[in-house]
Parts: structure tokens; C-alpha cells; sequence
């Protein structure tokens, strides 16, 4: 299907600069560009890009200079980033929904399957589980018994969700996902360690987003909760009796301890830890490899490092740490010549 620059203008409330009726059927790379391609300048580490882009349509900050003319037709809009992410949802929402029951998976008779509902090859879903209308549960994905999935929801293959947990409406988890695995708990006897049954579900709310090969682990009583808007990356841990909070969003290999409460609107970088039991206020910032152990100050709070402290603080730091080298040298001198003082010292008393 194609679109000319006069269509995605009126879409994303853009203004044309070139031939509005410039056509384009697919996404590219700015420095990939092809004709009949849409592409997007947002980085201005890529403007060169723009002057030999074979891309027939370039949408660009309204703000963006250009020292030469370009031979794509331009759209410029308030913020190109946020444009394109648009159309590639619009792009996104065009494509055929697969529908239907594969004769292969196994579905109880006692679960409960909404319209429009499509189940792949060698899923499995349990007794008593519930599935909401127009959700796609792809090939050898595992939906527990008692389960409620709500409408609209996307699950890609192999992923298993056990037993008594619940899924919002359009929530999305991607391949290999695990949802409700027993929390890590055990207490330590004097033959070893005691597990301690995790009797608790995980509760994800609407319009979560949970990337490959992520794990949250059901709570020892409770729930463990993400609440609704939170996305999160690849290989993160949830540990047991967590809370993320409205419209986080934590990239790869963020590791959560049990009980840590996460607040609204947060952003966490790659491979932060946070200690268990603590509580991390709205819009804090938590930098990537930064290990959290104790309550934050308040909103809109950025942290860094580990143990993670204030960011002024981390840097400060680091800039002395290239000098203890050289410190530790007029240290030892300086050592030296006071051993030197207190020896003669001595010998003239």
C-alpha cells in the first residue's frame, strides 16, 4: 500500500516541502535509503546523510537547517522521532490479524477463548483460563491453568504463564518470557535451605510491553504488580512482591530484589540492581549499572553508580580516580621523607 508525503502530512500534522505527491510503500534508514522509501532525521549526527538519501520522503524537525538542497521531498513536523513512530504503528496496525485455533495446540475444554482469538501450533492453554478477544498466543506458548488474559493482547512464542495470574488488555510479551515462576525464596536449617511456598500471582496491567526472555516472578503472597503503561527490555528480573510503577521503562538486564517498589514514570538504564525492600519515587532517573540500595529522596531524582549516588557527586569521584596513581606516588615520597626526618631526629637526641 502506498502513501504520498501529502497523506502522512495530514496524519501527522506535518508541512511538505517538495512534491506532495512523492509516494513511498516502505521504512528505511536514513543512510539506507531507497526509492519509494520513508526515512527520518532526528540525530543531527546523521544530517549528512540527508544531502544523498535515495529515500523519496525524509521527515525532519521543524527547526533543521539545511546548507544544501535535497532531492527527497521533506515533511517537517515538531519532532521527526515521535512522527515515524506513528507511522510505524499505523504501518503496524495494517497488517493481517492471524485468527483461529491451530489443530495442533491443546486447548482445555473448561478454558474460556474470546472472538477473533488466535492460538498457534502446540500452544497449550489450561483449565479455567480466560482469553480475551482478538489476543494472538503464538506457537508452544504455555498459558497456565486459571490464567485471564485480556483482549487485544500479542504473546510470542514460548512463553509460559503460570498458574492463577492475570494479563490487562493490549498488553504484549515477547519470546521466551516466563510470568509467575516461583519467587526466590528459602529459608535457611541446619540441613540446608527450606523453600517457602510462593502462593502469590503476578498482575499485569493494559498497555504493558515486556521484552524477550524477561522474568517475573509471582509473589510469596500477593501480588507482584506491573502497573499499566510500563515497558520493559529484554533479560530483566521482577523479583517477588515487586511493584513497577505507571509507565516505567527499564532497559536490558535490570535486576529488581524481592519487595522493591518502583514509582511512576521512572526510567532505568541497563544492568541497574536495585536491593530488596526499598522504594524508588516517581520520575527517578537510575543510570545504567547503577546498584540502588536504599529509599530515594523524591521525584525526579537521578542517580548514578555503585553504591548509586547523586550524578555531580559520581563524577567528581571519577575524575580523582585517574589521579591516584600519581597520588600514591608523592604519598610513598612523602612517606619517605618523613621516616627520613623522624630517623635524624632520633639520632641527634
Amino acid at each position: 500500500m502506498e502513501f504520498t508525503a501529502k497523506q502522512i502530512a495530514e496524519f501527522i500534522q506535518g508541512r511538505v516541502e517538495g512534491d506532495e505527491n512523492a509516494a513511498v510503500h516502505t521504512f528505511a534508514k536514513i543512510e539506507e535509503g531507497v526509492p519509494g522509501a520513508i526515512s527520518f532525521l532526528s540525530n543531527p549526527k546523521y544530517t549528512h546523510y540527508i544531502y544523498e538519501t535515495q529515500s523519496s520522503i525524509v521527515l525532519v524537525n521543524e527547526d533543521v537547517e539545511l546548507e544544501k538542497p535535497v532531492s527527497a521531498t521533506l515533511i517537517r513536523v515538531k519532532n521527526a522521532y515521535e512522527s515515524v513512530a506513528k507511522l510505524l504503528q499505523l504501518y503496524e496496525s495494517m497488517k493481517p490479524k492471524k485468527t483461529g485455533i491451530d489443530p495442533t495446540a491443546s486447548v482445555s475444554s473448561k478454558a474460556t477463548i474470546g472472538k477473533d482469538v488466535y492460538i498457534g501450533a502446540f500452544a497449550v492453554i489450561g483449565d479455567g483460563a480466560t482469553i480475551g478477544d482478538g489476543t494472538q498466543i503464538y506457537p508452544h506458548t504455555v498459558i497456565g491453568d486459571g490464567v485471564a488474559i485480556g483482549a487485544g493482547c500479542l504473546l510470542y512464542p514460548n512463553i509460559t504463564v503460570y498458574q492463577g495470574c492475570k494479563i490487562g488488555n493490549n498488553v504484549t510479551i515477547h519470546a521466551g518470557s516466563v510470568i509467575g515462576a516461583d519467587g526466590f525464596g528459602f529459608a535457611p536449617n541446619t540441613e540446608g535451605y527450606e523453600k517457602i511456598p510462593q502462593i502469590g500471582i503476578v498482575v499485569i496491567e493494559d498497555n504493558v510491553e515486556i521484552g524477550a526472555n524477561t522474568c517475573i516472578d509471582r509473589s510469596t503472597m500477593g501480588q507482584t504488580i506491573i502497573r499499566k503503561g510500563v515497558k520493559l527490555d529484554n533479560l530483566i528480573q521482577v523479583a517477588h512482591n515487586c511493584e513497577v510503577g505507571e509507565n516505567t521503562v527499564m532497559s536490558a538486564q535490570v535486576g529488581m530484589a524481592g519487595s522493591t517498589k518502583i514509582g511512576a514514570w521512572c526510567m532505568v538504564g541497563g544492568q541497574a540492581g536495585f536491593s530488596g525492600h526499598i522504594q524508588i519515587a516517581d520520575k527517578t532517573f537510575v543510570g545504567a549499572q547503577s546498584g540502588v540500595i536504599k529509599n530515594t529522596k523524591g521525584n525526579g531524582e537521578a542517580l548514578i553508580g555503585s553504591p548509586a549516588v547523586d550524578p555531580k557527586l559520581f563524577f567528581k569521584a571519577r575524575a580523582i580516580d585517574a589521579k591516584l596513581p600519581d597520588m600514591y606516588k608523592q604519598i610513598a615520597a612523602l612517606q619517605k621523607e618523613i621516616d627520613a626526618i623522624k630517623e635524624k631526629m632520633g639520632a641527634e637526641l
